[in-house]
């Protein structure tokens, strides 16, 4: 894995940082959704500053996030518990 330089900016700000070069392209992206994000925040709702639109926008992807690893934990532990009547049941065959 390479690290190159790069500057990522973030509501018109910009932030220097060192990447994995197969990284660049999410980082960009996710930056981009931020400000969309955080964009569509300031339309909608009052706030005293960026901080307030960067928290909102964390707070909304973390609780994304959360719920995607719970949906995703129960899907495996159904996954799980299928392969395991399917290999009972392919062992009672013999």
């Amino acid at each position: 894995m390479s690290e190159l330089p790069a500057t990522i900016r973030i509501m018109e700000r910009p932030y220097r940082m060192r990447i994995n070069a197969e990284d660049e392209q999410y980082l960009r992206q996710a930056a981009a959704l931020i400000d969309s994000q955080a964009n569509s925040y300031a339309k909608k709702y009052a706030y005293n500053d960026r901080q307030d639109l960067l928290a909102m926008v964390a707070l909304t992807q973390i609780t994304q996030l959360l719920k995607l690893q719970t949906t995703h934990r129960f899907e495996d532990t159904q996954l799980g518990e299928r392969l395991t009547e399917i290999n009972r049941l392919l062992d009672s065959v013999d």
